[in-house]
């Protein structure tokens, strides 16, 4: 006899085998359930036959108390006890966010839907190397408990981070996180007042970012899909929303000189206008500080630092 005590919801039941290794008349098998429900089966076959006896039970973890009589012609009945575990188990839920992660101490903080078994993680920075690959034993923490892997300091900035978090009975869940990103530095193009035009004699500035963000998709890109980001800018002359879409237009202005400039990575934009100054200032300051771009080279959208409003980044 033997059991799959262990299922996933939606593929199948915890069942019994039967296996007839001689002559029988049949067998019979009563089980009591933990919760009370109790069963029958009345079987019985030629030798080398299996018999399966699934266990209808709802989705968690239930004990078994019961016993197995076997009918041989001529001959006594055979029966044996019979106690054992099953367990049903629903979809393994792996919650973790963005927030969860804190480069700074080098933490993941995740929790899972059933008991905890083990993680799998990988980290791996911008210098090719893998700051951290292997595993993190739990102690079948119940579902729900907050629980957080760590990985030592790595030589560059991380560039991907890989969970897999497994239950006991060794389902699992993954998620990827690529909190890299780099700023190209870079001297700003100076537009006309009210213009998104890029003028003749700024585009040597641009020619020089255009060169910049091919040297860092050569050093970073065969570690990860890249992407760049355009921020638009604006002091504080003139209403907020013709500022945030002046920021837009020049925003796209550069991307699209990018683009025909050479640049083959996805590009995205977005325009701030006055509402995430470098330097704050009071309504109507002419401060060039803050008429600026921001140039992010990164894989997932960047992280941005007291971003007024959630970014709609527009693909060129």
């Amino acid at each position: 006899m033997s059991l799959d005590s262990r299922v996933p919801l939606g593929q199948g039941l915890p069942a019994l085998k039967v296996e007839i290794l001689e002559p029988i008349l049949g067998f019979d098998v009563k089980l009591k359930r933990s919760d009370g429900k109790e069963f029958e089966f009345k079987d019985g076959g030629k030798p080398g036959m299996t018999r399966t006896l699934e266990l209808e039970q709802p989705e968690g973890r239930f004990h078994y108390e019961g016993e197995l009589t076997v009918r041989f012609k001529g001959a006594q009945p055979g029966k044996m006890p019979l106690s054992f575990d099953t367990e049903l188990l629903g979809p393994l839920t792996l919650t973790v966010s963005k927030e969860d992660l804190d480069l700074a101490e080098r933490k993941l903080r995740f929790k899972l839907s059933r008991p905890a078994g083990k993680a799998k993680l990988t980290v791996v920075s911008d210098s090719g190397w893998n700051a951290f690959d292997g595993e993190i034993k739990f102690k079948g923490e119940p579902a729900g408990t907050p629980l957080e892997v760590t990985w030592p300091k790595p030589a560059g900035k991380v560039l991907k981070i890989s969970l897999k978090a497994y239950d006991t009975a060794d389902f699992y869940q993954s998620v990827e996180f690529f909190p890299w990103q780099v700023d190209i530095p870079h001297e700003e193009v100076i537009f006309a007042s009210g213009s998104a035009e890029i003028p003749a004699a700024e585009r040597s500035k641009l020619d020089k970012s255009v060169q910049k963000i091919a040297e860092a998709v050569k050093r970073y890109g065969e570690f990860a899909a890249l992407r760049l980001y355009i921020l638009g800018h604006t002091d504080t002359v003139g209403p907020t929303q013709a500022n945030r879409e002046l920021s837009l237009q020049r925003a796209r202005s550069i991307a699209a000189y990018f683009r025909s400039h050479g640049a083959r990575l996805p590009i995205y934009f977005e325009g701030f206008g006055e509402q995430a100054p470098h330097k704050p200032t009071p309504d109507e300051t002419a401060e060039s500080a803050n008429r600026r771009a921001e140039y992010i080279i990164s894989v997932d959208d960047p992280s941005l630092i007291n971003a007024p409003f959630s970014p709609q980044w527009r693909p060129l």
